[in-house]
């Protein structure tokens, strides 16, 4: 026995020093063809997706997403693994929504819509009304509460196509997803329905998450989302029939809240223990496709980096952590424990790194950080380049990540190519078929690439 101990030291040794000889291009070399060829991420993405499903906080897949998580972390033989306790909001969406357009008495249009995460069910025989469309919450102002009451307010704003970065378009529109049925109520509206967050033309309705502020449950109207199909009939419908009638029925609800789990695991840093990288995606999902891309993607690139890695011979200087988060979708509630119990500890996050925008091919990546951070980020492009990595520039990281953020540390979020992402968003196509086995692969290496060299450089304060 103390013989074979003996030559695994020797072997750790050999590795770690083969390592360390090795220059940083030879190093990403090693993990982009590990995880392209030895890669857990996609293995691990199939079983998140077709054996556990959605993940919504709160819900049995939820629970079972944790136990799974935790148990395959505990396999890669990391320093440590644990789970952090934390409750969150328990929101179910029951049976299947229904609505349809009723141009005159008797004749109807089937659509298709879905609650928004948060939402009031509507009455149980359902809601019709006359409807109001809109563009703006100023509009509604200008309508004012005499031509809003008692009709159903149908929030028609599309995603500007004409920009580049989809997320820039989509942060332009979601303020209606989030505040339309608090704005909405304040004239008298008896509920909203809001074109969904799509570029494309489909059948396919994208939930989210929304919010009534302190307004009071009495006042709570109901919100759902129509797909995109739908919301180009209701409005072409509405300019040549002011009196259409929108019906529509669901039964979601909100329950207490209910005690879930951060999945964390650990390794060790051999020289500055007490200083952490982190990287780390989102457990829960939504709840209509299997949240694949949003965010199965993030998570199992995530656990991935670790494992490439040790796969690598890589021995790390500093603690590295994969955080899985739970509740992100409609609360934060796994990040705000996160950072509470670091900040407790008095724990130094020097570098995280957040995956949360699908598993498309990866572009590179979005730094907050100081100058002199990034000017050392820019020089490593070149490390970048072979791998048709180039974009690094200042920017938001990720959701979870972002309570972290000190005066020095640096935040990144990894930027795959993002024209597909909101075909998927939130939808019910948001499932395993949708991920691409190599694309998904690439933006584990090129992670795992990032933890390495903020690893061996550290970050600078200004």
């Amino acid at each position: 026995m103390k013989l074979f101990k003996s030559i695994l030291l020797f072997l750790s040794v050999i590795t770690t020093l083969s390592t360390n000889s090795q220059t940083d291009e030879d190093v990403l070399k090693t993990i982009y063809t590990q995880s392209l060829t030895n890669g857990k991420s996609y293995e691990w993405l199939n079983h998140l997706s077709n054996q556990i499903g959605s993940r919504l906080s709160g819900s049995l897949g939820a629970e079972k997403a944790v136990t799974y998580a935790k148990s395959e972390l505990e396999k890669l033989g990391l320093d440590k693994v644990w789970l952090q306790p934390v409750m969150v909001p328990r929101w179910v969406r029951g049976t299947k929504e229904y609505a349809f357009i009723e141009s005159e008495l008797g004749k109807t249009n089937t659509v298709n819509i879905c609650a928004l995460g948060g939402s009031v069910a509507t009455p149980a025989l359902g809601i019709k009304a006359n409807v109001v469309e809109v563009k703006s919450f100023e509009a509604l102002e200008t309508l004012g509460k005499e031509n809003i009451k008692g009709k159903i307010v149908f929030y028609n704003r599309p995603m500007q196509a004409g920009l580049i970065r989809t997320h820039d378009a989509y942060n332009a529109c979601v303020d209606q997803y989030y505040k339309g049925a608090l704005e909405a109520a304040k004239y008298g509206a008896i509920a909203v329905i809001l074109r969904s967050m799509n570029f494309r033309l489909d059948d396919l309705p994208h939930t989210g998450s929304m919010s009534y502020g302190d307004l009071p449950i009495n006042k709570r109207i109901p919100s759902a989302a129509i797909s995109t199909n739908d919301a180009e009939l209701l409005s072409t419908m509405l300019k040549l029939n002011k009196d259409v009638k929108f019906f529509f029925k669901q039964s979601c609800k909100q329950l207490k809240d209910v005690q879930s789990y951060n999945v964390i695991g650990e390794i060790k840093g051999s020289q500055f223990p007490n200083e952490y990288i982190i990287v780390g995606g989102h457990l829960d999902s939504w709840d209509l496709g299997d949240g694949s891309h949003d965010d199965g993607a993030g998570v199992v690139q995530s656990m991935d980096v670790l494992r490439l890695l040790k796969e690598s011979g890589i021995k790390p200087k500093r603690s590295i952590r994969v955080v899985l988060f739970m509740n992100k979708e409609n609360g934060l509630r796994g990040a705000e424990k996160y950072a509470k119990e670091a900040k407790k500890r008095g724990e130094n996050h020097v570098f995280a790194l957040e995956s949360d925008a699908g598993g498309f091919t990866p572009r590179g990546f979005s730094f907050t950080c100081n100058d002199k951070n990034f000017n050392q980020v820019l020089g490593w492009k070149d490390l970048f380049e072979p791998y048709l990595i180039h974009y690094f520039e200042k920017g938001s990281s990720g959701a979870n990540i972002n309570l972290l953020k000190t005066e020095n540390n640096i935040l990144a979020g990894l930027r795959p190519d993002s024209q597909r992402y909101f075909d998927y968003h939130h939808a019910s196509n948001d499932t395993f078929d949708a991920v691409n086995k190599r694309e998904l692969e690439l933006g584990t290496a090129t992670m795992t690439a990032l933890v390495y060299l903020f690893d061996k450089y550290g970050v600078h304060a200004k």
